[in-house]
């Protein structure tokens, strides 16, 4: 039997999820981030070196990587379910959203959020010239980038149903964390087709099922 290691409110949910729309027999394991650093406890590094969620475990060992555990589902658990689409142009897309959400997405978020607890940890006195250093490099690249991807994001699924055809599929798995986290604190209030997508994907069965098991999780 497989089991997945799940962090509270981290990109694990988004595995959690996709096991119940997978129907997959599975076992959960849960920890709880640090209070204090806010990184995963340290008994994960016995699940994986890396010590970061999500992790799954199989017969055959250890999978990291949110990307990787969601190839490996649907490969071997999918059944039919959020396959990679045959038509050749769909499938296109698919690769594209099934990367862009930690490779042009993320990074930025996570830089805007390193910023912010940056700004909140130096010295008071240092607090004025520090915030104009970091809004300088955040407005100069990381910003502009953010805001670019956000606009892609929204004109796409303002035409589409879906990232890569009728059905979900492994990139909407990928597509979700960054989006209901943006969602969630209010970032994306002017964009309402990733809002309503992730409403959508929040009101499916399977996703509160996932909730239920996966414990609180700030960005439901």
């Amino acid at each position: 039997m497989i089991t997945l290691h799940h962090l509270n409110n981290s990109r694990s949910q988004r595995i959690l999820w996709l096991l119940e729309e997978l129907g997959v027999d599975y076992q959960l394991e849960t920890y709880q981030r640090d209070g204090k650093t806010g990184l995963a406890p340290a008994q994960m590094k016995a699940i994986h070196p890396l010590g970061r969620a999500p992790v799954l475990t199989t017969e055959t060992g250890a999978l990291a990587e949110s990307g990787a555990i969601v190839a490996y589902l649907v490969k071997y658990y999918g059944n039919g379910k959020f396959q990679p689409p045959g038509d050749r142009r769909l499938y296109q897309q698919y690769e594209f959203w099934l990367h862009f959400a930690e490779g042009s997405l993320m990074p930025p978020r996570v830089a805007g959020l390193v910023f912010d607890k940056a700004k909140d940890q130096v010295p008071l006195l240092l607090k004025p010239l520090a915030r104009k250093i970091l809004d300088g490099i955040s407005n100069a690249y990381y910003r502009p980038n953010f805001m670019q991807s956000i606009r892609y994001t929204e004109n796409y699924l303002a035409n589409h149903e879906w990232f890569a055809g009728t059905q979900p599929t492994g990139a909407d798995v990928q597509m979700l964390f960054p989006l209901e986290t943006l969602v969630a604190t209010g970032n994306v209030s002017d964009f309402p087709a990733i809002c309503a997508y992730v409403n959508k994907i929040h009101q499916r069965p399977a996703y509160v099922r996932a909730l239920a098991k996966g414990g609180h999780y700030d960005y439901a």
